[in-house]
């Protein structure tokens, strides 16, 4: 008989990175992977920037990113610091810059001391003979104020010369690689050698996060396999351009997935298109589902929910579980700074007698709902065990109040509450 070994399950062990510091949120070596965020406002409205900052925050982005791109953008960015602090949101904030942040950093030197780090492109912070000129220009205003810089390089603005440069080197190869693997070979040699460039500069290596952003699942993970064997600096993972709805947040996923299990990646951002007048912070609520999937951290307590088959015709449990993840959402914050541990709950929503109160039983709290047919009675269990039997029609806010009580119960007060 042959011997049953253990299969070894979970992501691998991260990858040794620096840490670097962005307005105190540690990104790389062991800290946790970080959810970032961007607005998508004119950033010369302050006002409509700071609230939706604040709304990314409070969904649970570490770090939101926002639009530095004209010399009005760059007057505001210390407003919002300001409209943000007056509501007590002290979420780190990054300026993008592109084509013209040599000269807002320079000019706007409130602007450069308030944002807690510069993203700088290097196929779009200049052309010719100004490029090293301008990339120059914002390593010192970073090195100045002591800021970070996310050196990002994109599939859609690479550095033509060094993409022209490599496809000459390739051509005379006795074997050409292909023209894509070229393309991905230029993105990642784009990101270290400019970061190379910022160090002989004077810029901490301890102050540099890079990213190679693709909008195709599988260059993504071929260029970031790359990028990760060929530098030691911490990695900010996302698919440029995802897409919108089920599309963006399934090649997201697919291609963060990967890597995330390989130990790769020490901060993500989910690229969702939003649909017209759609909420900017589902990408917020993907990122920390995904990281929640995978087991690699916890922000909230997962809802499980069977697809339903012929056996619930009824829709009773698909609003029971939409209205409890819902409910269970909106309580996070309050339980939050509460209790310790919360988010790591699970609470099982059940259609019927075939899974119901099997899946309830392996949750903290569950709830087996009937099927067509069935008994009009819903078993409940707490930690495996059938503690009461709810009927009627007061069903969902008596269960509400079970996983209230079980919260106040089971999970002990933060120090000070």
């Amino acid at each position: 008989m042959n011997e049953i070994k253990p299969l070894e399950t979970g992501p691998a062990k991260r990858r040794r990175s620096l840490t670097v510091s962005v307005g105190g949120v540690d990104v790389g070596g062991t800290a946790p992977i970080v959810v970032q965020s961007m607005t998508n406002t004119d950033t010369a409205d302050a006002q409509g920037t700071a609230d939706q900052v604040v709304r990314l925050a409070e969904a649970g982005s570490e770090i939101v990113r926002v639009t530095v791109n004209s010399e009005a953008a760059a007057q505001q960015v210390p407003r919002i610091r300001e409209l943000l602090e007056a509501k007590g949101v002290s979420v780190p904030l990054v300026g993008d810059f592109h084509y013209n942040g040599h000269l807002l950093l320079t000019k706007y030197p409130d602007c450069a001391q308030v944002l807690d780090k510069y993203r700088i492109n290097p196929g779009n912070v200049g052309f010719k003979e100004k490029r090293d000129r301008q990339f120059a220009t914002m390593i010192e205003q970073a090195i100045e104020y002591g800021k970070p810089v996310r050196i990002g390089v994109n599939w859609g603005s690479l550095d033509a010369d060094l993409m022209a440069k490599l496809m000459d080197e390739n051509a005379r190869r006795p074997k050409p690689l292909e023209s894509q693997a070229v393309l991905r070979d230029a993105l990642v040699t784009s990101a270290v050698q400019s970061a190379e460039h910022a160090v002989e500069l004077g810029l901490p290596r301890d102050k540099i996060i890079l990213s190679c952003k693709v909008s195709n699942v599988q260059d993504l993970i071929a260029v970031y396999t790359d990028l990760a064997a060929r530098c030691d600096w911490p990695l900010h993972l996302g698919l440029t351009e995802a897409g919108m709805g089920s599309k963006g947040i399934v090649a997201s996923t697919a291609a963060l997935a990967v890597l995330l299990q390989q130990g790769i990646g020490d901060t993500i951002r989910i690229s969702l298109t939003p649909e017209p007048g759609g909420d900017r912070t589902r990408e917020v609520i993907v990122a920390q589902e995904i990281l929640q999937s995978m087991g690699l951290r916890s922000f909230v307590p997962q809802i499980v929910a069977c697809p339903g088959c012929g056996r619930t015709t009824s829709t009773v449990f698909q609003e029971l579980a939409n209205e409890i993840q819902g409910y269970v959402r909106a309580k996070m914050p309050e339980w939050g700074r509460l209790y310790e541990g919360v988010e790591t709950m699970q609470v099982a929503v059940m259609g019927c007698i075939v899974n119901g109160p099997g899946e309830s039983k392996h949750a903290n709290i569950g709830i087996s709902l009937p099927g067509t047919g069935e008994q009009p009675a819903a078993p409940v269990f707490v930690d495996g065990q059938k503690t009461v039997t709810l009927r009627g029609a007061n069903i969902a806010a008596e269960f509400k109040q079970i996983v209230d009580d079980y919260v106040a119960t089971k999970y002990p007060a933060r120090a000070g509450k």
